[in-house]
């Protein structure tokens, strides 16, 4: 009895000592949070149930909570032989209050609303839908989560690595003791992205063993962190600029980005940035900034590879609409694949937050008289009309406040057009342009800032636009058009010439005719017929072999159709993975709607972010001067000489890189990292470069390579810097990238954050590079 006595005392000191430590964890990460005593974080460390809904027929209570390291949800799972489940807050793109996911919808009765809400995750991962005991529960679940998503992601760099590393660490610790011994310290490497051998773990161990135990505590875990976070070529450039007592003064500091940085500054910005970086309250009194101020200074959007003027909209927003690129959708609905993928409300939300202004509707009569949007004669799922409409109007200006463009692909019936009508004008409201803006006929398109928080139907039209100021020109309500669909088939010499020509008669509701304004669908016969029969607002589809075809062999051309009109560019129906073609040939010919399938991450989808992430991701970019000129010379193939050449000769450096991610998740995998940099543009320009690859480290990689490239036409070109786990055996794996205009790079010594396949910004990795441009000679 006294033997098991003694065992029960034990085992409660042991779970006594175990609380005791996840208690110092949760403290040290609450307080790197800066939410020490809040209550919201509170709440969710202690969790509660919730109703997880997945059909009609399966909801089941699941315990939630936040565990210790404040960074990752935990749930439990009741299926057999299945682990219990959890996601990171950095999963999560979003938390909605009440029914407004699709699953909710379907699934939930409308008396629970206030009691309903869903988290979104980033990539393809389902949404997870929840129904808590009470209205306000749910309220406090949503604000406690978003709370702590904004939180983390107001951490600056330094916090970000830290964060990530005291929860490696803890991972590394197998017995909870707080104590790294050798083999935990090899564990830890691991988990952080480095493989290192036996004798420099040892090296490395006896530097931090300053007690000679036989294992890292306290302050000697403090000074491996310090070794290890250590970044010699900031304290190279650092130390070539502190030259008072050893830090840097506001002089030394504009020394810095006057020489280095290429950038305009005096005394009052130096004194900014030390004031606004600088931890070290002693060092900011004397006015000087630390090595730790100037790295945390570094890590700063304002400091980093985008030029900060470029993150909101700088270009003038009252020209013509044709005369931008339209970040732009091809089949919006899908949320995979063209023949058997699920179509979503959802995959409008993910597109319209991203900043795409052109969204694609295919829409069939349905049961009950409600039209749905599908892929026609496939597998794809049918989602409503209306629910789409009304998922446009809620999420269309979340990220940008410019217009959005509807484009229809009309399969229905005179009776379902008007109720489709109907739902867009109900919806939509005054928001929805149904006639031209002003008095009279326009003579050409209203700017994107004159339509801003509008909506534009792009579809057939029964008349003119001219017929709404000449009524006795107005066609009957039942005229047929000819609707022009997309081929699915791009490859045309295998079509026998009759069904290449083959046209679809489909009779036009007068309601929905009417809707259409500013882009009537119309076929296209050739760029001189364009220029001589259709009006400014008629456009025309292009499949992409045709468009490329143009921009290849008569690019000059299809310019001189962009500065008048609107051209909209849609992928093979080949492309049945919704795979994606190369968008910087039809941007080279003024093309403006350049349609990608969102859904797909490629690397066209990547320069296609790149491309708009500027201007205030506004999804609206002014094309050059020359590509709005009626008269323009301008030609990307044989580019003759004119106001687009400014040869510059475009240096760059790769020096670093920081926390990479594992590409496997596997421990034993650590990632090879080597680093390409791309130049897309004109012909002329386009180039690639590469490192050799860093082997066994992706935690602080160097490289110190020096790469130049000759940019030609610099307003059309994009820079991605992309890295890679090379692989001698197979095809190198993705690791993380980050595109962006050429004239959006800043000079000297930058950070480059790094982008996820899914677009979503990696927390703590990222590439320090030294960029430098030089107009040739």
């Amino acid at each position: 009895m006294k033997c098991l006595h003694r065992q029960a005392e034990l085992s409660r000191s042991q779970e006594l000592l175990r609380s005791a430590r996840s208690q110092q964890v949760i403290q040290t990460n609450v307080k790197l949070l800066g939410m020490e005593g809040d209550q919201d974080l509170q709440f969710l460390l202690q969790g509660g149930d919730l109703l997880k809904v997945r059909s009609t027929s399966w909801k089941k209570t699941r315990y939630f909570r936040l565990q210790e390291d404040c960074k990752t949800m935990w749930h439990e799972s009741k299926k057999t032989f299945k682990r219990n489940q959890t996601f990171t807050i950095d999963d999560i793109s979003a938390v909605r209050m009440g029914r407004q996911s699709e699953g909710l919808k379907k699934n939930t009765e409308e008396q629970v609303e206030a009691r309903c809400f869903s988290i979104m995750f980033k990539g393809r991962r389902k949404n997870l839908d929840l129904i808590a005991s009470s209205e306000e529960e749910a309220k406090q679940w949503v604000n406690s989560l978003q709370k702590i998503i904004s939180n983390i992601n107001n951490l600056s760099q330094q916090q970000k690595t830290e964060h990530w590393i005291l929860g490696c660490l803890r991972k590394a610790d197998k017995n909870k003791d707080n104590k790294l011994s050798k083999s935990e310290l090899k564990d830890f490497l691991r988990l952080i992205n480095i493989e290192v051998d036996d004798e420099y773990a040892e090296i490395l161990f006896k530097k931090c063993d300053k007690s000679n135990s036989g294992y890292l505590a306290g302050e000697e875990i403090e000074l491996f962190y310090d070794l290890l976070t250590h970044r010699e070529e900031v304290s190279v450039i650092y130390g070539e600029y502190a030259k008072t007592t050893g830090f840097m003064s506001p002089e030394n500091l504009v020394d810095f980005l006057m020489k280095e940085q290429r950038e305009k500054a005096s005394l009052a910005d130096a004194h900014k940035i030390i004031e606004k970086f600088e931890p070290d309250e002693k060092a900011k009194e004397k006015k000087l900034l630390t090595k730790d101020g100037f790295l945390m200074y570094m890590h700063h959007p304002e400091a980093m590879v985008l030029n900060s003027d470029h993150r909101e909209v700088y270009q003038d927003m009252s020209q013509p609409l044709n005369h931008y690129f339209i970040s732009s959708s091809h089949n919006t609905y899908l949320m995979e694949d063209q023949l058997k993928g699920p179509s979503s409300t959802e995959a409008y939300v993910r597109a319209l937050l991203k900043g795409c202004r052109c969204v694609e509707l295919d829409c069939w009569d349905g049961s009950d008289n409600e039209p749905e949007i599908y892929h026609g004669y496939t597998l794809t799922s049918r989602i409503l009309f209306k629910d789409v409409i009304e998922a446009i109007k809620e999420y269309a200006f979340k990220t940008s406040d410019y217009p959005v463009i509807l484009s229809l692909e009309n399969h229905c019936s005179v009776e379902q057009q008007e109720v489709m009508a109907q739902h867009m004008s109900s919806i939509l409201g005054s928001a929805l342009v149904t006639s031209p803006l002003g008095e009279g006929m326009p003579p050409n398109f209203p700017s994107p800032e004159e339509l801003k928080g509008k909506f534009l139907i792009k579809g057939k039209r029964l008349n003119k636009l001219e017929a709404v100021f000449a009524p006795e020109a107005a066609a009957d309500n039942d005229t047929d058009v000819t609707e022009e669909e997309e081929s699915n088939d791009e490859d045309e010499d295998e079509q026998k010439e009759e069904e290449k020509c083959k046209k679809k008669k489909l009779k036009l509701a007068k309601e929905l005719s009417d809707m259409v304004i500013y882009c009537k669908s119309v076929h296209f016969h050739g760029f001189e017929d364009a220029r001589k029969n259709l009006s400014f607002y008629e456009m025309s589809s292009f499949k992409e072999g045709k468009a490329m075809t143009l921009a290849e062999e008569l690019a000059n051309s299809y310019i001189h159709h962009n500065v008048d009109k609107l051209s909209r560019i849609y992928p093979a129906g080949s492309r049945a993975d919704s795979s994606n073609y190369d968008p910087v040939p039809l941007w080279n010919a003024g093309c403006q709607i350049v349609a990608l399938n969102f859904q797909t991450t490629c690397p066209e989808m990547d320069v296609n972010q790149g491309r708009f992430v500027v201007n205030g991701k506004s999804g609206y970019i002014l094309k050059p001067a020359y590509m709005r000129d009626a008269a323009t010379e301008f030609d990307p193939i044989t580019l003759t000489r004119g106001d687009w050449l400014k040869h510059k000769t475009l240096h760059i450096m790769v020096i670093s890189a920081q926390q990479l991610p594992k590409v496997n998740k596997k421990k034993s995998s650590i990632v090879d990292p080597l680093v390409k940099v791309q130049v897309f543009g004109v012909p002329a320009d386009v180039a690639e470069k590469e490192t050799g690859p860093v082997e066994n480290n992706g935690f602080n990689p160097m490289w110190n390579e020096n790469f130049q490239f000759d940019v030609y036409v610099p307003e059309l070109a994009l820079v991605r810097f992309a890295i890679e786990d090379y692989d001698a055996t197979s095809d190198n794996e993705f690791v993380g990238q980050y595109t962006l205009p050429f004239h959006s790079l800043k000079m000297g010594y930058r950070h480059v954050p790094l982008l996820s396949k899914n677009g979503d910004v990696l927390p703590s990795a990222g590439l320090f590079v030294h960029i430098m441009v030089l107009d040739a000679e």
